[in-house]
């Protein structure tokens, strides 16, 4: 057998060693330029233990608050413009009293964007506001609304 690095006869034990992912049986002299592969190396993370897939206890849901959803205020811009105005904060000083941009103030007082939920947590805390509102599924049920009007009768389609 011979070496697969510098080509001489391998006498003795050979060794199998990893080179640039590379893994090669070579001779004692060259087995210094890679790592062995016979070696076992310590694993160096720790794994937190795990409950079996089957023992895994879900936290059980409240019943009766299923068919409710916090949203979003439909006029969350003029809510936090008027709310930083009458604590007499500039977009900059709420910015850096939430830790965030004064870019990003502006974006959500013009309503360009929706706060995600950490920011908006953060406004709410900080301006003493209510940006979400609690509403239920049923808001849409079909009794409520004409059951004998559809799309067709409202849309007029245009054909060429």
């Amino acid at each position: 057998m011979q070496c697969e690095i510098c080509g001489a006869d391998i006498r003795g034990p050979s060794f199998k060693i990893i080179i640039d992912g590379s893994e090669l049986i070579v001779c004692g002299r060259c087995s210094q330029h890679g790592k062995n592969v016979d070696k076992r190396t310590p694993v160096s993370r720790k794994i937190a233990p795990t409950a079996p897939v089957g023992q895994r206890r879900r936290k059980p849901k409240p019943k009766g608050f299923e068919a409710f959803s916090d949203e979003l205020v439909a006029d969350y811009a003029s809510v936090i413009k008027e709310a930083r105005e009458k604590k007499q904060l500039t977009h900059d000083e709420l910015a850096h009293h939430i830790k965030e941009k004064a870019s990003l103030i502006k974006k959500l007082e013009r309503g360009e964007i929706v706060p995600e939920e950490d920011v908006r947590k953060k406004l709410e805390r900080e301006l003493d506001i209510k940006l979400t509102e609690r509403s239920s599924e049923d808001d849409w049920g079909g009794e409520r609304l004409n059951k004998g009007t559809t799309l067709g009768d409202i849309v007029t389609i245009k054909r060429k």
